[in-house]
């Protein structure tokens, strides 16, 4: 399929670039710097090529140069912050650090017309975000100049005679003004792609892509009850059908009621699932464990050795392929491409090795909003779509410190307190809830105790804290604003009603530079 293809240098912002280009209904691929460009290339299925930002400086020792292949084929390019400037070292411009570095909302006045900015003209501002120490103090001759920011440093060049264009800023991100109508003009004006990217498109092809990679051949899948498991397992069950088989492996450390939603689910869609209740093997593996990546990986070794044991008791050799729920936030936290890693997931890495099962991941390039699509248009029940995410772990990165069993259960019952009056208190007199209007919202247990007074006498018991945030892509999130008559409710029938707790507090950080999990 022809596309956009992204060559990603670490930024973080990498995903949502490519996001934005689907959005726009154009088909993209993500690969590294250092990956077999040329074949993409040499196969002609390339519209045009965006180089994105990155954590790193183009003068550090690990820069990584545009491959030359990208210049030799003239197809047209944009590169976005960190892309812009390995653009102008490229041609042995120059970038230097800024004494006055640009970071937020900046104001950029055009200089000169440009395909790039079609329907602006000479002189006009735009307000845009900036992320930049580095700046391009001297342009290569071949380049032209279009637009200057407020401190007078260059924000968008173009190449004098290729469709080669340069951006300081960030038009992926929704704080800049017409950055959504820019990546347009570059996909459609300049590159000439069509719109050949849909969620029926989504389907189609990994349906198709499934049928072949598997054949006739047993695929298993451990379903956790979450979207996008559940969405994987009825994409499976349509391509394949009984070749599928599903592995719900109860940790202990689910929330209220998953099992019977995933109950619900196999039903509707006929899935063959299998239910293992394994919490003694989990609550052994995290006993005296504090550490939240250790924890992560516990977790994750206990599920394989139940998950070994099962399929190996159950299938022997007639299993084949692994299947999983992996999207593309997992692969990027994960330390995917040249990032840093924040934190390991469940999804990435280790089973297949561990298993020996060749992996299938069909919604592994989605993003949530495109799997809760995909979901819907497979006939998905919408309100189980509307489920926040939740972790593979499960309440064991929502317990800080060592887990415990009573610490599981205080967490279940404030977390099901906490979403059910979500979901039943409405926002003034609009038809939505307050779990609808949050992206995720969830309780953590901190395991510190503090002095309570309950029926004239004193207590010493724990804390819950309270998380909700919005983000589009959870990639970056904000904090929700919940009415405080909201918490109030919350916050009285948690201390009430959940035994051994007398004080609930709110997590008002965003991310960066917290995470949206605490652990």
């Amino acid at each position: 399929m022809q596309g956009i293809l992204i060559i990603d240098f670490g930024s973080q912002f990498t995903q949502l670039i490519a996001r934005k280009v689907r959005q726009l209904g154009v088909y993209c691929e993500i690969v590294a710097p250092d990956s077999a460009i040329h074949a993409y290339l040499e196969n002609n299925t390339v519209w045009g090529i965006i180089l994105s930002g990155s954590h790193q400086s183009v003068d550090d020792a690990t820069f990584i140069p545009i491959p030359e292949v990208i210049w030799h084929t003239q197809r047209p390019v944009l590169g976005i912050c960190y892309g812009m400037q390995a653009m102008v070292k490229s041609f042995h411009g120059q970038v230097m650090a800024s004494a006055t570095r640009e970071f937020g909302y900046a104001k950029i006045q055009m200089a000169l017309e440009s395909p790039l900015f079609f329907d602006w003209q000479p002189g006009q501002e735009l307000e845009v975000w900036m992320s930049h120490s580095d700046t391009v103090h001297q342009l290569p001759q071949e380049f032209k100049c279009l637009a200057r920011s407020e401190n007078g440093f260059m924000a968008a060049i173009e190449h004098k005679q290729y469709p080669w264009f340069g951006l300081q800023f960030h038009p992926e991100v929704n704080h800049t003004q017409g950055g959504t109508k820019i990546l347009s003009n570059f996909l459609f004006k300049i590159c000439g792609a069509s719109k050949n990217w849909t969620v029926e498109d989504i389907a189609w092809q990994s349906i198709a892509s499934v049928r072949t990679q598997v054949g006739h051949g047993t695929v298993v899948l451990g379903l956790s009850g979450g979207v996008d498991s559940t969405v994987t397992a009825v994409l499976l069950q349509q391509a394949i059908g009984r070749q599928l088989h599903c592995v719900f492996v109860d940790h202990g450390m689910l929330r209220y009621n998953d099992r019977l939603e995933v109950e619900m689910i196999a039903r509707q869609f006929s899935l063959q699932v299998a239910y293992v209740d394994a919490h003694v093997e989990f609550m052994k593996q995290l006993q005296g464990i504090t550490n939240p990546e250790d924890k992560r990986k516990r977790v994750g070794k206990a599920f394989i050795d139940v998950f070994k044991h099962y399929i190996h008791q159950h299938f022997g050799v007639e299993a084949k392929f692994l299947a999983q729920g992996t999207i593309y936030p997992d692969v990027i936290e994960s330390g995917g491409g040249s990032r840093v890693t924040i934190k390991s997931h469940h999804n990435v890495g280790g089973l297949p090795a561990n298993l020996g099962l060749e992996l299938v991941e069909p919604i592994r390039k989605l993003f949530k909003d495109e799997v809760r699509s995909l979901g819907e248009k497979l006939g998905v029940p919408k309100p189980f779509l509307q489920k926040h995410p939740f972790p593979g772990p499960g309440l064991a990165v929502r317990i800080l410190g060592e887990v415990k069993p009573e610490y599981i259960a205080m967490l279940r019952q404030a977390d099901q307190i906490f979403i059910e009056t979500l979901l039943t208190e409405k926002d003034g007199d609009t038809d939505t809830n307050w779990y609808q209007k949050c992206s995720q919202a969830f309780a953590v247990f901190l395991p510190v105790k503090s002095v309570g007074v309950m029926g004239d006498g004193r207590t010493y018991e724990y804390v819950i804290a309270l998380r909700a945030v919005l983000s589009d892509d959870f990639m970056t999130a904000d904090w929700l604003d919940l009415p405080h008559s909201l918490l109030k409710k919350i916050a009285t029938r948690i201390i009430n009603e959940v035994k051994g707790v007398n004080r609930v507090v709110l997590d008002i950080s965003s991310k960066p530079p917290a995470t949206i999990e605490w652990e």
